[in-house]
């Protein structure tokens, strides 16, 4: 009985010394990921669809709820569900006096003018895990992750790769052209791929360009995250500038599935994961 008497006493205690995990309700995908990498799941995010179908990973389990759309929220249903705290980006900020009646509002930005955006990830990892008492997960989720780009850049040195435009379609004659503080630079630069877009980006990476600026550098590859809009894979076929591009001429086209271009880490590593698998020789087209 005693034995029994001190194993209660020691499951007891440590039952104790485990925080209860706060009811945390996200509006921002970039943010949830990060919550969902940092072993929490919040009780609601906006637009769950949405998540799983741009996102993927991490999954988000059924039981999440969803919050409606990420710009005007479900504030009824959110009330309701009572959470300890609500995060945003200030991309939302327009909505912050209207969350704030309902619980306290953290707003963590992974992208800003001073960081590019790998970086900026990087710190909105550690915010949120001193947020919630994780740092030691914080740690280690920078630390796991920035140990895959080290694999995936000794996988990838192998091989004599051209350098890549990296981009989305808006529709059969124009791209989304990610360069600079995009999180696909970050992920670029510590696997060793070079980008082939080399002009100006916004705040968040990118840049509006007609698909002849991937005439530019003549010997690029195209890289292209899914999903297409509806109709620009038939469009493509019929255009004559798409199929006189040197890369699709020459079968320098990989295709990718889909990696929320505003992310954090997550994405990241998700971007870097799917590279390493496309871009080996038994996988290339």
């Amino acid at each position: 009985m005693r034995w029994l008497c001190v194993a209660l006493v020691l499951l007891t205690g440590l039952a104790q010394a485990e925080p209860q995990q706060p009811r945390i309700a996200v509006i921002d995908w970039g943010l949830a990921e990060t919550l969902l990498g940092l072993g929490v799941t919040p009780i609601a995010v906006a637009q769950t669809e949405g998540y799983r179908r741009w996102v993927q990973q991490p999954e988000l389990p059924p039981e999440v709820a969803d919050l409606g759309m990420r710009i005007e929220p479900n504030l009824e249903l959110l009330s309701q569900l009572k959470p300890d705290m609500i995060l945003i980006t200030p991309q939302f900020a327009a909505s912050r006096a209207q969350l704030e009646r309902i619980a306290p509002v953290h707003t963590l930005a992974i992208y800003t003018p001073e960081d590019e955006a790998y970086v900026g990830a990087q710190r909105v990892t550690r915010e949120l895990a001193a947020l919630l008492g994780r740092e030691v997960e914080g740690e280690a989720m920078i630390a796991r992750i920035d140990a895959r780009m080290g694999q995936v850049k000794q996988q990838l040195a192998q091989q004599q790769l051209p350098p890549f435009y990296v981009m989305t379609f808006l529709d059969q004659r124009h791209v989304r052209l990610f360069g600079k503080q995009s999180i696909y630079q970050g992920v670029f630069d510590r696997v060793g791929l070079r980008n082939a877009w080399h002009g100006p980006t916004n705040y968040w990476g990118f840049t509006q360009q007609g698909i002849d600026s991937l005439a530019g550098e003549p010997d690029a590859a195209l890289l292209y995250l899914e999903p297409m809009p509806p109709g620009t894979a038939q469009g493509l076929v019929s255009s004559a500038l798409w199929q006189h591009l040197p890369a699709v001429r020459e079968q320098r086209l990989y295709a990718l599935p889909p990696v929320w271009s505003f992310n954090g880490l997550m994405a990241a590593e998700r971007f870097a994961n799917l590279l390493a698998a496309r871009l080996t020789p038994e996988q290339q087209p």
